[in-house]
């Protein structure tokens, strides 16, 4: 039985396995949360964790009613480099979280001439519906920012990255900080939009969020 302090990337390899063993391709149907658990001898919180990163990733598809499909199979080799480096020391974790905000700090930048009055309803809706908890709202959240810039390697980067924080200890934006992004949109303030990033680290992370500013502003520099 996996009992690891390791058990999320444990049961990714051990779907990997599953996936080679069975020789499944794109679009062949994966066990259900419970079967495969069973078949892991994992417990099935696990494997959800583990589904939902690999949906996130791309690799898997979950349709409502019908199962968990296989997307786009392809090596986990740069998935679990990345765990291994993320969970060897807690400054990288932090590293990792503080990674993750500027990608989403520039993808809200980013998405500021590009984002509709459509797009701003449908943010809004999101941050609105109480049934989402806070991690799936920041999934949504941001999903649909990068969609509406629409750049595939960036996606796919922090896909990687959102996958990964969920494992962590990780501190996640509350509703007046989805507000307060969504009012520069309305009012068509660019710049606003760095300070709701900074204000929100500045408060969060403080003394560690001053110096990312700090080399942030150093790299830019140089």
């Amino acid at each position: 039985m996996i009992t690891s302090r390791k058990v999320y990337q444990e049961v990714l390899k051990e779907i990997r396995h599953y996936i080679d063993k069975y020789q499944l391709t794109s679009g062949d149907k994966l066990p259900s949360e419970r079967e495969m658990a069973e078949t892991l001898q994992a417990s099935r919180s696990s494997v959800r964790e583990a589904f939902r990163a690999m949906e996130l990733l791309g690799l898997i598809e979950i349709r409502r009613g019908e199962g968990t499909f296989l997307s786009t199979y392809r090596s986990y080799q740069s998935v679990e480099l990345l765990a291994s480096f993320i969970l060897r020391e807690s400054d990288k974790k932090n590293e990792l979280v503080f990674t993750k905000t500027i990608l989403e700090k520039e993808v809200s930048k980013l998405a500021f001439n590009l984002i509709t009055e459509e797009d701003i309803k449908q943010l809004s809706a999101i941050v609105k519906t109480s049934s989402y908890c806070i991690e799936e709202r920041e999934v949504l959240f941001f999903q649909t920012l990068f969609e509406i810039v629409d750049n595939t390697l960036l996606t796919k980067i922090w896909r990687l990255l959102q996958a990964y924080t969920r494992t962590l200890d990780t501190i996640y934006y509350d509703v007046t900080f989805y507000e307060n992004l969504l009012q520069q949109y309305i009012n068509r303030d660019y710049d606003a939009i760095e300070k709701v990033f900074n204000n929100w680290l500045n408060l969060t992370y403080k003394k560690d969020s001053i110096h990312m500013h700090e080399s942030s502003h150093n790299m830019h520099d140089s």
